[in-house]
């Protein structure tokens, strides 16, 4: 219990550090796995990412990728270029794809696209919205990251 309480401190006080030199906030919550560990994308068999409908208990039908990662956007972005930045992504990791993405069961294909990023790499949208993952959720269905407020708006399962 201790080794948690030191590790979720230690991890807020970088994620404070971080914030302060970027000028953004970093989000509140549990503690964050290192970002090393988030989760990689669902490739399908053409090579792009792979969007699907899925039920959660509390929240209903939300998106997720074809590994059933819970999948976020935020409320902050206009348009389909991310804001989620240099210090944003190692608590938002973007949904990245290396082919046309892929409409799982219960997606919508007309509303899935792309958008590139800063760095040149090539994120999901749905409806328009980039999507993210959040690096607290360790396992398929976690929503950890749901109504969550920072770098600039709100985060939502899509």
């Amino acid at each position: 219990m201790k080794s948690k309480l030191w590790l979720t401190n230690g991890l807020l006080t970088l994620a404070l550090l971080v914030a302060a030199c970027g000028g953004s906030s970093p989000p509140t919550g549990s503690a964050s796995p290192s970002p090393a560990s988030s989760p990689a994308p669902s490739l399908a068999a053409t090579g792009g990412t792979k969007i699907a409908v899925a039920t959660n208990a509390k929240l209903g039908q939300i998106l997720v990728d074809g590994n059933g990662m819970t999948v976020y956007l935020l409320t902050g972005h206009t348009g389909t270029t991310s804001t989620c930045g240099a210090a944003c992504v190692p608590f938002w990791p973007p949904v990245l794809t290396t082919g046309v993405p892929q409409a799982g069961t219960g997606a919508e294909a007309a509303l899935l696209g792309t958008t590139t990023r800063a760095d040149g790499k090539v994120e999901v949208t749905y409806a328009g919205h980039p999507l993210y993952y959040f690096i607290s959720d360790s396992q398929a269905g976690e929503t950890g990251g749901q109504g969550l407020k920072a770098f600039g708006g709100l985060w939502w399962v899509t």
